[in-house]
């Protein structure tokens, strides 16, 4: 399933999204950009790339 998969994306001329694409990452922003529910977002954020664009959520540090 999965060498079908690829197979029909390298016909498209395109490649499998690298592994760190799919996972959140810690990310320090200058610019202001957009969460995923619309607020602008500053500072230490995490990012995500879902394939199409970078995507952000905000970043709570947690003080257990």
């Amino acid at each position: 399933m999965q060498t079908e998969s690829r197979e029909g994306l390298r016909m498209l001329g395109l490649s499998p999204k690298p592994a760190w694409a799919e996972v959140w990452h810690l990310w320090n922003t200058i610019i202001p950009r957009r969460s995923i529910t619309g607020r602008l977002l500053m500072g230490q954020v995490w990012r995500r790339h879902d394939g199409r664009r970078w995507i952000y959520k905000k970043f709570t540090e947690y003080n257990g």
